[in-house]
């Protein structure tokens, strides 16, 4: 069995699976894939594929592989290394907006020099790097040589920096975008306020305008979804609007209880509202319109 894993990088790495899915409708690899692919959308007949897979898979599926797959993190090639696996690592590479620099080129070359894995260079070589890893004998890990210390330190810290970004991104973007929606909708509220429309139906306008602006920004800056399969996009339009249609349920509630009930200026109302909403579709997407799948 072949194990691919891509870490848990926000980049997609679609390019790799690719590269993996043809190899095995050439012929090339008859072994079974199974891929933990990260924020990697990728769809295929010939691999079985898992977003996140819980620690205990995880260690079960690299305890029971012939050879791994693995992109150039240090965390994923160490784990894989110290254990004596037979690694092939391919690199990110900032060109293909799979990583922000290439800094996995060198984690790769330098654990390829002392031994311990094999790196594929070409894509379109993979058979022939996994007929080379039929025959390859990792050189037992040892990290008491200072050079090694002081590499793996260095280069743990540069990924360990890029993974913070990594984890802190979605949110920074979505927070960015999410102040850019609330003005659209604010914004597109008070201008048509001026034209003397019915305060529900100006409301609902805003909310139109607002959540098309929110789909667009949300699909490509925030979560990165790019995948061009049919239902893999319809699939996020409907799930995105449905949390959409049920947030604005949401919004119109809270502006009746605010402007009817309490009696809170409609501006202020429309405000403290898409403070509210702004918070419940980032739950909403997390939890269902993104959800990961786990193996």
């Amino acid at each position: 069995m072949i194990f691919v894993t891509l870490g848990t990088q926000d980049k997609t790495f679609e390019r790799l699976l690719k590269a993996i899915d043809k190899a095995i409708d050439k012929g090339e690899i008859k072994e079974k894939v199974i891929v933990q692919a990260g924020n990697t959308k990728y769809e295929s007949k010939n691999m079985e594929i898992f977003d996140l897979i819980s620690p205990d898979e995880f260690q079960k599926l690299v305890d029971t592989c012939d050879i791994l797959i693995t992109h150039g993190g240090v965390g994923s090639i160490l784990s894989a290394v110290k254990q004596g696996k037979t690694v092939i690592a391919a690199a990110r590479l900032k060109k293909y907006n799979e990583h922000v620099n290439d800094h996995q080129k060198q984690i790769i070359k330098e654990f390829e020099k002392e031994g311990y894995l094999i790196e594929l260079k070409d894509f379109n070589q993979i058979g022939k790097t996994l007929n080379k890893a039929q025959n390859f004998k990792p050189k037992k890990f040892k990290s008491n040589t200072q050079n090694m210390i002081k590499l793996i330190d260095n280069l743990i810290e540069e990924d360990n920096h890029t993974s913070w970004y990594n984890k802190t991104k979605e949110i920074l973007w979505y927070g960015f975008f999410g102040v850019l929606t609330t003005l659209v909708n604010i914004v597109s509220f008070y201008l048509l306020d001026k034209t003397g429309m019915n305060v529900y139906v100006n409301n609902f306008c805003a909310w139109f305008l607002s959540v098309a602006f929110a789909f667009i920004t949300n699909k490509l800056y925030v979560f990165n979804s790019k995948s061009l399969e049919k239902s893999t996009i319809i699939k996020e339009i409907v799930s995105f609007f449905f949390f959409r249609i049920l947030s604005l349920g949401i919004d119109m509630l809270g502006m009746y209880i605010f402007i009817s009930l309490i009696n809170i200026n409609k501006m202020i109302a429309k405000i403290i509202m898409n403070i509210i909403v702004i918070i419940a579709n980032y739950v909403f997407s997390k939890l269902f319109i993104f959800k990961k799948k786990k193996a």
